[in-house]
């Protein structure tokens, strides 16, 4: 039976919850939710965390591609609605704050009210620059300061604040470096993106000093002992929205009324209308 609505956490309980899993010594996998119900369904099979992805509420509010579309309101709703909910806590993937250090400072302020209980703040340069062939980072002092703006307008000392980064793209010094920084500057945790190596994690953990948030580990680290190297949270594959997606195109198939059409392969990538976007710029470009 699901809990009754007088068990709900609460956003104090929710808070304490998410920081007893970074200070303690396991590695979790938290589940990837994208509304109020799959939060639920999260919560009755056991799982302690929720994740709320960038890219999954892309398409789940726009319909679309994460293209640094989504406004923080529509960001910060969708998180109140699933808080609502009290079925468990929920970290978000707040991007890059939505802009500079003024727009991070109001993003905490937006996702302390909506009920979240932590945010990952991330140092990647976006919206990426024309011409950009991937992902860009900020400048080291532009981070940190960021990163302490976002820290000051806090105003509930229990809510989580990541530092995310992509440094190991570029090299081991400018992980270490930065993870140092991000430590020094107070966040409560360091999430690094696309590591593969085991003794560059350790590395930039000793650096920052601080729990790890890792993605679905791949390469030798996919075969590591992550808590031992400090890892408190590893996310899962972000496939509850595109699952729930097929099933309503198989329901909707056999509904009357529908046309027949056949499934598309890329059922995602055709309904999130990744060719219309590319089409789009493609056009401005020839322009």
């Amino acid at each position: 039976m699901c809990a009754p609505m007088s068990d709900r956490l609460t956003t104090a309980q929710a808070r304490a919850a998410l920081r007893a899993i970074l200070a303690g010594k396991t590695c979790i996998r938290p589940a990837s939710v994208y509304d109020a119900l799959s939060a639920r369904a999260a919560a009755r099979l056991g799982f302690p965390l929720g994740m709320l992805g960038g890219s999954v509420a892309a398409l789940a509010v726009l319909g679309a591609p994460d293209h640094a579309l989504l406004s923080l309101d529509e960001f910060a709703g969708l998180c109140r609605r699933i808080c609502r909910a009290g079925a468990l806590p929920l970290i978000v993937d707040a991007d890059h704050g939505f802009g500079g250090a003024l727009h991070a400072m109001r993003t905490v302020e937006e996702l302390e009210v909506a009920g979240v209980a932590g945010m990952t703040l991330e140092d990647t340069l976006l919206p990426q620059p024309y011409g950009n062939s991937g992902p860009g980072l900020i400048q080291q002092a532009e981070a940190v300061a960021k990163l302490k703006a976002a820290l000051s307008a806090r105003q509930d000392p229990a809510f989580v604040i990541v530092a995310r980064t992509n440094a190991q793209l570029q090299d081991a010094d400018s992980l270490t470096a930065r993870a140092a920084a991000y430590g020094a500057a107070g966040a409560d945790a360091l999430f690094i993106t696309g590591a593969r190596d085991p003794d560059l994690v350790a590395r930039a953990q000793q650096a920052a000093n601080l729990p790890l948030i890792l993605p679905q580990p791949q390469g030798a680290l996919a075969k590591a002992d992550l808590a031992a190297l400090g890892v408190r949270i590893c996310l899962t594959p972000h496939r509850t929205l595109p699952a729930a997606t097929l099933a309503a195109w198989d329901s909707l198939a056999e509904t009357p009324g529908a046309n027949g059409a056949q499934r598309p392969d890329d059922l995602m990538a055709e309904l999130s209308e990744v060719a219309r976007y590319d089409t789009l710029i493609a056009r401005h470009l020839s322009d």
